[in-house]
């Protein structure tokens, strides 16, 4: 207890005595109700909280904020959830595996979704280092309890077959190694369609926002049902 609540009720209690005798009991309860309110543990807020960690795709590059999926997703949510945007433009799975800790100890998410990757594929990185980037992120995420939903991505054929069958296998490994939900694809039914596109062909575009969202959300509704199962227990 307190010091300033200590010394409220010491005074109440002097107070108590020096009232006459057919009022104590009275003050007996309030003492009591008092008590009972000081020792009272202030309410949990169950509301879970989602940190996004991506690149452009899901910072809403080239497009106004409000419009990119994540901004839909919060309308979406409404007051079942808040949301976190920390994505970057130009992010790699470097750059998110050295955020990551602090951003985990500051919001304290109860899921992590991780777009990461495809900076490192348009860069011809190793996919044995992107494996390794995104293990330790989700190892981390785990560590503090939270649920990860993995976001995958592709890049253009031209980097070759041998280099895109790696790219794209370690999203689906690191699903099944760490028993983690997955999103093959974020952008499908999206990258082959010209109207959906920037004119770089890598970004999508303003109308392309909700089908993006309709792709995670089967993957992501489940882990939020989920969190709000563990809240009402």
């Amino acid at each position: 207890m307190l010091l300033d609540e200590r010394f409220e009720l010491n005074s109440l209690c002097d107070i108590r005595r020096k009232l006459p005798g057919w009022y104590r009991p009275a003050g007996v309860v309030a003492t009591l109700i008092i008590s009972l309110l000081l020792a009272a543990p202030l309410a949990a807020d169950d509301t879970p909280h989602l940190l996004i960690m991506g690149d452009s795709l899901s910072a809403a590059y080239g497009i106004d904020e409000d419009e990119g999926w994540v901004s839909l997703l919060e309308d979406r949510l409404g007051d079942q959830a808040d949301v976190t945007n920390a994505s970057i433009s130009g992010e790699t799975t470097s750059g998110g595996a050295q955020r990551l800790p602090d951003l985990l100890r500051q919001h304290e998410p109860e899921i992590v979704l991780l777009e990461l990757g495809g900076n490192d594929g348009l860069r011809g990185l190793p996919p044995d280092q992107m494996r390794a980037n995104l293990a330790a992120m989700i190892e981390q995420s785990q560590e503090t309890g939270a649920q990860v939903l993995l976001l995958g991505i592709d890049i253009p054929p031209n980097y070759g077959q041998a280099y895109r069958d790696a790219f794209r296998s370690v999203y689906t490994e690191l699903a099944d190694d760490h028993d983690v939900s997955l999103v093959p694809f974020i952008l499908e039914n999206v990258a082959t369609r010209d109207s959906m596109m920037q004119d770089d062909d890598i970004h999508p575009t303003a109308s392309a926002q909700p089908t993006i969202l309709d792709n995670i959300w089967p993957a992501l509704g489940p882990l939020l049902e989920g969190e709000s199962d563990d809240a009402q227990e």
